[in-house]
């Protein structure tokens, strides 16, 4: 962690729809000995029970909601826009049927939390679980969006977690 600094999320001057919608984010949860990754476009930040949250979306078939359901940590890691590449490839592939770290050339770095993130971020956001849901067809109150992002009823998971510590690259 020897590049980044220690930033208050209150602080933060980065635009979340822009984070979120353009630049996209690695999910990451794990231990040294087994993490996995993947790319998301979804997702929230706020406040929420008195506490700065980041709010994350996981499909059932993806392999790292089993990492994120396990731990009680877990980073959203933003990249510089020349690893694009990389963001591309850990949201295409399975970590089930690749090594995407391997594959990408992204670097872990360990947290003192034990939470990993990766040399090649810009800002990362630790969070610890707080809270989660699955998602339910029948709690949609436009039920088109349902129907239209769900069509195969393969909700997403949510996971609600107060960020502890933020991080931007020197």
């Amino acid at each position: 962690m020897d590049n980044f600094q220690k930033t208050d999320p209150y602080k933060l001057k980065d635009n979340v729809f822009q984070l979120l919608d353009k630049e996209w984010m690695l999910i990451t949860a794990g231990n040294a000995s087994k993490l996995n990754t993947m790319t998301a476009s979804w997702g929230s930040f706020g406040v929420l029970w008195k506490k700065p949250v980041a709010t994350i979306f996981i499909r059932p078939q993806r392999h790292t909601l089993s990492f994120v359901e396990i731990s009680d940590m877990f980073t959203l890691s933003f990249l510089y826009p020349e690893h694009k590449d990389k963001l591309s490839y850990c949201g295409k592939y399975s970590g089930k049927d690749v090594d995407k770290i391997k594959e990408t050339g992204l670097k872990p770095i360990f947290m003192p939390s034990g939470a990993i993130t990766f040399e090649q971020a810009r800002l990362v956001i630790e969070c610890k679980k707080l809270y989660t849901a699955e998602l339910k067809k029948e709690c949609f109150n436009v039920p088109q969006i349902a129907e239209e992002i769900y069509p195969e009823g393969d909700f997403h998971h949510m996971f609600i977690g107060e960020i502890t510590n933020c991080y931007s690259k020197i």
